[in-house]
């Protein structure tokens, strides 16, 4: 088994004799076949090949299988957003009449996509605090419940996620963990190791790295058990007849039941697709990824350390700061370091934070978070505008939340920013 830092540069990818060295980007809708009944096998997915790009591609597959890899997953699938991405995580399992548990610090558009929209189409959810007691955990789950979904690091309000807690739970109720690891990345979280069963990415963010292409992932980790709870997943262990009357957990097996179902029947019907150029781009963001991370953490230590240190800050959150509310569980899930972002209140609320804002010179504000160039929100008025005051503290977003997400430039550079930016409030 190679490092996680080869598979990073080559994984997904091994080029033949003459072949190019770098992926080749596959930019077509379509593919050539010499006869129809060739194309008819792949249709009744009695073949492995590609007819339309909508449901796979080429470069799309390659990038796909090395998110696999650095996850220590079975199969993986790109989407055209992170958004995309967690949709289709949950209903690939979880339609109208069921049910799903989820940590209430989740993203705000996240949140929204599950309370407000998900609703909509007949989903019910539960939302629970990340560190509600197991008896509360216990009682968040119903007859219909059919997942559980959390964060590894939630964003912003920076929660880490008790993985193997909410695995446990999951699991003695006969449904799947799902965690979204935009925030730690595999580099410094693989969430399969503590128990979870399905992994979600904004590729967007740290993997991309350089706010280039929209984009997300699907992982499975291949040892959740649909046949064992065969009646609580009858879209995994009975026939498709939309698709030729398939039973996906029979035949593609744990290990790639959940995908193929995501990608013949989600993508066929939704076409959230990727662009084969954004999986190129995505794929030179990995390649540099586990040294990014590194500086990522290093730097956003070095600014919440100082920004502890300094009286016009009213609080700081960083999981990995010793008094963090979340440090033993950042110590167990992510020895390595947490991310780059941190979160903190400046003395004087929501006023007191949009100056400091406008003061900034090399941190931008920005709707985007994990770049390699540092950046600053006020979720309360932008990305978590739609929720109401109860909901935002819910979801751990005060109203003087500032989320900085610290780049890879010099740390003491970014630390004369803050400096400057508080001194001209």
């Amino acid at each position: 088994m190679q490092n996680i830092e080869t598979i990073c540069v080559q994984g997904g990818y091994m080029p033949g004799n003459g072949e190019p060295r770098q992926i080749p980007i596959v930019q077509s809708t379509t593919f050539k076949y010499s006869t129809g009944e060739e194309m008819a096998k792949l249709f009744d997915l009695e073949a492995t090949g590609y007819f339309y790009s909508r449901l796979q591609n080429p470069t799309c597959d390659t990038v796909a299988a090395k998110i696999a890899a650095l996850e220590g997953g079975t199969a993986a699938m790109l989407t055209s957003s992170g958004q995309a991405a967690n949709f289709f995580a949950v209903f690939n399992i979880a339609s109208c009449g069921d049910h799903v548990v989820a940590e209430s610090s989740i993203y705000g558009g996240t949140f929204n996509l599950f309370n407000v929209t998900m609703r909509k189409m007949g989903v019910d959810f539960t939302f629970v605090a990340p560190d509600c007691t197991d008896e509360e955990l216990e009682a968040a789950f119903k007859p219909n419940t059919k997942a559980v979904f959390g964060e590894t690091i939630a964003n912003p309000a920076l929660r880490i996620l008790d993985i193997e807690r909410f695995a446990k739970a999951a699991h003695a109720h006969g449904v799947p963990l799902i965690v979204d690891n935009t925030f730690a990345t595999p580099i410094n979280c693989r969430p399969f190791e503590f128990g979870a069963d399905i992994v979600t990415h904004s590729t967007t963010k740290y993997m991309d790295g350089h706010g280039s292409a929209v984009g997300g992932a699907i992982v499975d980790s291949g040892k959740f058990d649909w046949i064992a709870h065969k009646d609580k997943f009858p879209g995994l262990t009975t026939p498709d007849e939309s698709y030729h009357g398939v039973t996906y957990a029979e035949k593609f097996g744990l290990e790639g039941a959940f995908i193929t179902k995501a990608t013949a029947q989600l993508m066929r019907d939704f076409g959230s697709t990727p662009s084969p150029f954004s999986a190129y781009l995505l794929n030179l963001g990995l390649e540099s990824l586990h040294v990014r991370m590194q500086r990522h953490c290093e730097n956003a230590k070095a600014v919440a350390e100082y920004l502890k240190s300094d009286p016009r800050i009213t609080w700081v959150s960083c999981p990995d700061l010793e008094g963090d509310r979340d440090y033993a569980l950042a110590k167990k899930y992510l020895p390595k370091g947490s991310c780059g972002v941190i979160s903190f209140g400046v003395k004087g609320g929501r006023e007191a934070a949009s100056r400091f804002m406008a003061n900034l010179k090399l941190c931008a504000i920005e709707t985007h978070v994990a770049d390699a160039r540092s950046c600053c929100l006020h979720p309360a008025s932008t990305t978590h505008r739609q929720m109401s005051d109860e909901e935002l503290l819910g979801a751990g977003v005060s109203a003087d939340l500032i989320r900085m997400s610290c780049g890879i430039e010099s740390a003491e550079d970014l630390i004369n920013d803050v400096k400057q930016a508080l001194d001209n409030i």
